[in-house]
C-alpha cells in the first residue's frame, strides 16, 4: 500500500509540548515521533484527550498564549520550524501547510461568500490577480467534486450543505498546492455518504498533488481506508506505530487492540451482544504518572492477566515508564509485554451473547407480537415562508416542505427498531412527531393504543412519563447549574415514580444501572467526561419507567471506546428491564448491531423495512445498498468500492415526481427506457420473506443480481 517517495516532507522527532496553567506547567504531549513522506497519508488515532489536535496545533505553531513546544524538533522540507520568527512560519503556513478543520462553519465565514473567501487565498499569498484567482477557485471546486461551482462562488455559507461545505475547506486546502495537508476529523461530522464521496477525494487529491497528509480521527475505519500509516496516541504519548496493514493484523499494544474491539462490523454475528469497552477514561494531563505505564490503570491484560502464561511480565507497569520496543520491522510497541501480545489474536476477546435474533414468519402482519407504538400514515408538513406579493395576496398556491410524508411503521414490545439515513431525510422530524413536539398534518400515532396525536404541553402526565428520550448532545441538555443527582431526581419527582423520601435511593439506583457510582449524585456536568454525561441522560431517561425509549444519534459524537461502553449499557438495559427502543443513526454498522429491526428513511419516506436479519444481506434499496457501501471497514485489506450518490438529496419543498430516489438512483437504467417508470409513477411495496419490504420498481431478483455481479461481501455476512 505504500505509494509514497522517500522524500520526507515533515520529520517530527522527540516532540514535547505543554501549558502553562496557574499552578504548574503541564505537559500535553511528550516523546512524539513520526515521518511524513511526499505523497503518504500517515493516521493519528486515538480517544479525545490523547494529544491528537495538539500535535497539528505544534506543528502549525497554533498552541495559543498559554501552549508552547518544549523540547524536540519538528522539521518541514528539512527547515527546523521549531523557533522559527512568527512572520516566516506565516509565510509558510500560508504558501505550504494547509490544515482541513472538524467543523467547516468553524473555518468559514457567514458573513461572505464562498468566492470572496477562496480567493483572499490565491491573492494574498500570491501575485495572482482577481480574475485569473476567481478562475482558478472555480477549477479547484469542480476537482472536488462540486456540483454547479460557478454558482457556488456567489452563495454564502448557509447556503450549502454539510458536504459541500467540507468540500469548500478542502478546496481552500488545497489552493496554494501544499506539501503537507493535516486534516482534523475532517469526516466526522458527515453522513456515510458523504463521508466515503470525502475520502476518496482525499486519495484522488494525495495522487494528483503528490501532498503528504495528516489524518487525524477516532475512527478506524475511515484511517484504515486513507492511511499507509498509523500512529496510535495514548495520554498525549505515541503507543503503536507501523504500517496500517500490520498494526491491523497483528495490533500490539493493549490499547490499540482495545479501540479495534470497540468499534462494531457488518461481519460479526448477530447473536454478538457486547462489544469489547475499554474501563476507566483517558487521564487529565495534570493527573498523569509520568513514571509508570500510563495505560496501566485500564490495561486488562495488567489488570486481570487472563491472556498471559507468565504474569510477571506486568510487574513493572505500576513504577517504571515503558519505552518504545520493535515488534517487527517498522513496527513499534510502547508496552513491556513486548511481543506477547502477538500470541492472541486480538478478535479473540470475549464478547456476551445475547438470544437468538427476533424472527418474524410469513408478511408484516406481526400479530403474534404485542405492538407498543403504531404510526399510521404520519404526515408531517411546514407551510414556506414565500415573501412574494402573489403569495401574500394569495394568489400563489401555497408550498409545503414535506418533511415526513405518508410514514407506516410499527414498534413491537421489547424490541429496538433502527432507523437510517441521511441528515435531512426525516428521522428527527419523525421522532419529533412522535413526542409531539411538532403539530402532526395528517395520519396518527399510538401507544399502546393510546392516540398521541396531541402536543406534548397537551398530554397527559401519564401519557408522557411513558415516552421519554436521549439525545446526541448530552452537554446541550443537562444544566451545569445543578448536580447530577437533581437533574435525574426531577423527574422521578416530577411523575411520582417513588415516594419522595426514596428519590435519592432512587437516582443512586439508576446511577449503578448505567455503571456510574453512587458518589456522581454530587457531582456537577462540567467534571463528567463525554461518555459519563451520555450515560446521565439515559439515567435521566429512564427516571419515569417508560415503556418507550428514543434515542436519537446517542453515539455519534462520541469516541469509539465510550460509544461501545454506550452501546453495551443500551442493550443490557433493555435485556434487564424489557425496554423498548428506537435507535436514530446513519451508521449502519452501529444499527445492526443494536437493532432487532431497521427502517431505511429517504426525503420523509420509508424506502426499506425489515428484521435486522433481512436488511443487510441482498436484495435491499438501491439507498440502502449505498448506505451500506459507504459504511468505513476497519479493515485496511478489505477492497470495496463505495457506491457514490450523485448530487444532493432534493429539497423536500420540490420532492421529485414518480419515485423520491430516481434522480440520484445508480441502478434504474436496468429497468426499460432507462427507468421512465422511476420518474412518473410511485412505486409500491414489494413484500418479501420475513417481513422484509422494499420501495422500488426493480423486482427484488433483480435487485439480489446486481449485489452478486458487484461482488457484494456483505453476501457472505453471518445472521445468527
Amino acid at each position: 500500500m505504500e505509494h509514497s517517495s522517500d522524500k520526507p516532507v515533515l520529520e517530527v522527532k522527540d516532540l514535547a509540548i505543554s501549558y502553562q496553567t496557574r499552578k504548574q506547567l503541564v505537559p500535553a504531549v511528550r516523546g512524539v515521533n513520526f515521518t511524513v513522506r511526499q505523497g503518504q497519508t500517515v493516521g493519528v488515532v486515538g480517544e479525545s484527550g490523547c494529544g491528537k489536535s495538539t500535535i497539528a496545533f505544534g506543528i502549525l505553531d497554533f498552541l495559543g498564549s498559554n501552549g508552547k513546544v518544549v523540547g524536540g524538533s519538528i522539521k518541514f522540507m528539512g527547515k527546523e520550524m521549531v523557533g522559527t520568527p512568527k512572520a516566516e512560519l506565516r509565510k509558510i503556513r500560508g504558501n505550504n501547510i494547509s490544515m482541513v478543520y472538524q467543523d467547516p462553519m468553524q473555518a468559514l465565514n457567514p458573513s461572505l461568500t464562498i468566492g470572496s473567501q477562496l480567493t483572499e487565498v490565491l491573492t494574498a499569498h500570491t501575485d495572482m490577480r482577481e480574475k485569473e484567482a476567481w478562475d482558478r477557485c472555480i477549477a479547484m471546486l469542480e476537482r472536488v467534486y462540486m456540483p454547479d461551482a460557478a454558482n457556488v462562488m456567489n452563495r454564502y455559507v448557509h447556503m450549502i450543505s454539510g458536504g459541500q461545505q467540507q468540500r469548500v475547506v478542502i478546496a481552500m486546502a488545497l489552493l496554494n498546492n501544499p506539501s503537507l495537508l493535516i486534516m482534523d476529523e475532517p469526516t466526522t461530522a458527515l453522513d456515510v455518504t458523504v463521508e466515503a464521496a470525502v475520502l476518496d477525494l482525499v486519495e484522488d487529491l494525495k495522487k494528483d498533488f503528490n501532498t503528504g497528509i495528516i489524518f487525524i480521527t477516532h475512527n478506524l475505519g475511515v484511517v484504515a481506508k486513507v492511511s499507509e500509516r498509523l500512529c496510535v496516541m495514548y495520554a498525549g504519548e505515541m503507543v503503536e506505530q507501523g504500517p496500517i496493514e500490520k498494526l491491523f493484523a497483528n495490533p500490539a499494544h493493549p490499547y490499540t487492540r482495545g479501540l479495534l474491539c470497540c468499534v462494531p462490523r457488518l461481519g460479526d454475528s448477530l447473536s454478538n451482544n457486547r462489544l469489547w469497552s475499554i474501563r476507566g477514561r483517558v487521564p487529565d494531563p495534570a493527573e498523569r504518572d509520568l513514571d509508570a505505564c500510563i495505560f496501566a490503570p485500564r490495561c486488562d491484560w495488567r489488570i486481570e492477566g487472563r491472556h498471559l502464561e507468565d504474569k510477571s511480565l506486568t510487574a513493572h507497569c505500576t513504577s517504571r515508564h515503558p519505552e518504545l520496543v520493535s515488534i517487527s520491522d517498522d513496527h513499534v510497541s510502547r508496552c513491556f509485554l513486548g511481543r506477547e501480545t502477538l500470541k492472541v489474536p486480538y478478535d479473540d476477546y470475549a464478547r456476551g451473547q445475547r438470544g437468538a435474533v427476533v424472527q418474524i414468519e410469513g408478511d408484516d402482519d406481526f400479530s403474534s407480537m404485542d405492538t407498543l407504538l403504531n404510526i399510521r400514515n404520519m404526515k408531517l408538513w411546514y407551510p414556506e415562508q414565500n415573501p412574494s406579493l402573489k403569495a401574500i395576496l394569495g394568489l400563489e398556491k401555497k408550498s409545503h416542505v414535506k418533511a415526513v410524508d405518508d410514514v407506516s411503521l410499527k414498534v413491537l414490545k421489547g424490541t429496538t427498531l433502527g432507523i437510517v439515513g441521511e441528515s435531512g431525510c426525516g428521522k428527527s422530524t419523525l421522532v419529533k412527531g412522535i413526542i409531539g413536539l411538532e403539530e402532526l398534518t395528517d395520519g396518527g400515532v399510538e401507544l399502546m393504543g393510546i392516540d398521541l396525536n396531541l402536543p406534548a404541553q397537551k398530554r397527559d402526565l401519564s401519557l408522557i412519563r411513558e415516552l421519554q428520550m436521549v439525545f446526541q448532545n448530552p452537554d446541550s441538555t443537562l444544566n451545569p447549574s445543578y448536580t447530577i443527582g437533581a437533574q435525574i431526581g426531577r423527574p422521578i419527582q416530577k411523575f411520582k415514580t417513588v415516594p419522595r423520601k426514596k428519590v435519592r435511593k432512587e437516582v443512586e439506583r439508576l446511577l449503578r444501572a448505567v455503571k456510574l457510582d453512587a458518589y456522581y449524585y454530587e457531582r456537577y456536568p462540567r467534571q463528567l467526561s463525554g461518555g459519563e454525561k451520555q450515560r446521565v441522560g439515559i439515567a435521566r431517561a429512564l427516571a419515569s419507567r417508560p415503556s418507550l425509549v428514543i434515542c436519537d444519534e446517542p453515539v455519534s459524537a462520541l469516541d469509539v471506546s465510550v460509544a461501545a461502553a454506550v452501546l453495551n449499557l443500551l442493550n443490557e438495559i433493555k435485556e434487564d428491564m424489557g425496554s423498548t427502543m428506537i435507535f436514530i443513526a446513519h451508521d449502519l454498522s452501529v444499527v445492526r448491531f443494536i437493532s432487532d429491526f431497521v427502517a431505511v428513511m429517504y426525503l420523509g419516506e420509508i424506502v426499506e423495512f425489515g428484521p435486522v436479519a433481512s436488511i443487510y444481506p441482498p436484495p435491499y434499496h438501491p439507498y440502502s445498498e449505498a448506505l451500506l457501501s459507504s459504511v468505513p471497514i476497519p479493515d485496511p485489506t478489505a477492497k470495496r468500492q463505495s457506491i457514490i450518490l450523485s448530487g444532493d438529496v432534493p429539497s423536500p419543498t420540490n420532492r421529485p415526481s414518480g419515485c423520491c430516489f430516481h434522480t440520484r438512483c445508480p441502478r434504474k437504467s436496468v429497468l426499460p427506457d432507462n427507468g421512465k417508470i422511476c420518474e412518473q409513477e410511485k412505486p409500491r411495496f414489494q413484500r418479501l420473506p420475513n417481513g422484509h419490504k422494499i420501495l422500488c420498481h426493480i423486482p427484488a431478483d433483480k435487485l439480489t443480481e446486481l449485489a452478486m455481479e458487484r461482488g457484494d461481501q456483505r453476501m457472505m455476512l453471518p445472521t445468527g
